[in-house]
């Protein structure tokens, strides 16, 4: 028989409750959400809901101590650093942590924190979840994607959460990435839905553009298979919910702040690094910022 494996996850948003509610009932599963004191009090004053049911978890706090063998990062990007401070004594050197926060940089940031933890590369993929307060819906169509490891593979089974490794998972993050820079901040500027992007084709069009600028880029750090991203990019809109929402489009509606220094800010910032012009990424950049402002 396995042991029982003490898995903390930090960050319950639409992401975070969508895997959290499974392994919350998981099999030879110890599960805990991170939380801090504000926090614990709203969510036991009012439970989250994820799809009509209210979920019941057990809360951890960042001044406890366990070892966890699994903590999974499923902040926004800007919670990222408080999520680092937050899990602090927690992790030790058979951790595995994996984040889910979007981009392509968060698990080298986690890394530099805890040289000792087991940083695996991973990213969830899948029709977008709709947050509304404290309930969310998701269909359950989607997967965690991530390097082969046989304790995170345990724990995910015993979830009956989906998973799959890739052959290349950098290059599977930067298609992930990729797009994530066209169709969240085009459809952020623009109200559309998944299903609006696809049938636009000059918004195809403005897309390969975009593209052209990350395969430079991705070029410079290495990343192999690049002739097939931009059409491996494309159609991965054929995949997605057509009157589904971005979850960058979802923020702007709902007049939260964007996750656009981590898209479009990030291709900027290695652009300047690689000298490398990013003149539709800016263009991106500065249209989110002003939505960002509008009142």
């Amino acid at each position: 028989m396995s042991v029982m494996k003490q898995v903390i996850l930090c960050g319950l948003g639409a992401v975070g409750i969508t895997f959290g509610s499974k392994l919350n009932n998981a099999y030879n599963t110890d599960f805990r959400v991170l939380v801090d004191k504000d926090r614990l009090e709203k969510y036991l004053k009012n439970k989250p809901v994820f799809n009509n049911v209210e979920q019941n978890f057990n809360y951890i706090l960042p001044t406890e101590k366990i070892n966890a063998d699994l903590i999974i990062i499923s902040t926004k990007a800007q919670g990222l650093n408080s999520a680092i401070s937050a899990i602090k004594n927690f992790v030790g050197e058979n951790t595995r942590i994996i984040s889910l926060i979007n981009g392509i940089s968060s698990e080298e940031i986690i890394q530099k924190a805890y040289p000792r933890a087991k940083v695996l590369k991973s990213y969830f993929i899948g029709h977008s979840a709709v947050r509304n307060g404290n309930s969310t819906i998701q269909d359950g169509v989607g997967e965690i994607v991530t390097e082969k490891d046989e304790i995170l593979e345990e724990i995910l089974k015993n979830a009956n959460i989906n998973f799959s490794y890739p052959e290349d998972i950098d290059y599977a993050m930067w298609l992930k990435f990729t797009f994530n820079l066209f169709s969240n901040q085009v459809s952020a500027i623009l109200k559309m839905t998944f299903g609006e992007l696809r049938e636009n084709e000059f918004f195809i069009e403005f897309s390969k553009k975009i593209i052209s600028e990350v395969k430079m880029i991705a070029q410079k750090k290495g990343i192999k298979n690049l002739e097939k991203l931009e059409s491996d990019a494309i159609n991965s809109l054929s995949k997605m919910c057509p009157e589904g929402k971005t979850s960058m489009l979802q923020d702007i509606l709902a007049g939260r702040e964007t996750e656009v220094d981590i898209f479009a800010g990030e291709i900027i910032r290695l652009g300047k690094l690689y000298g490398i012009a990013t003149p539709y990424n800016q263009v991106l950049y500065d249209l989110i910022k002003i939505e960002e402002k509008r009142k």
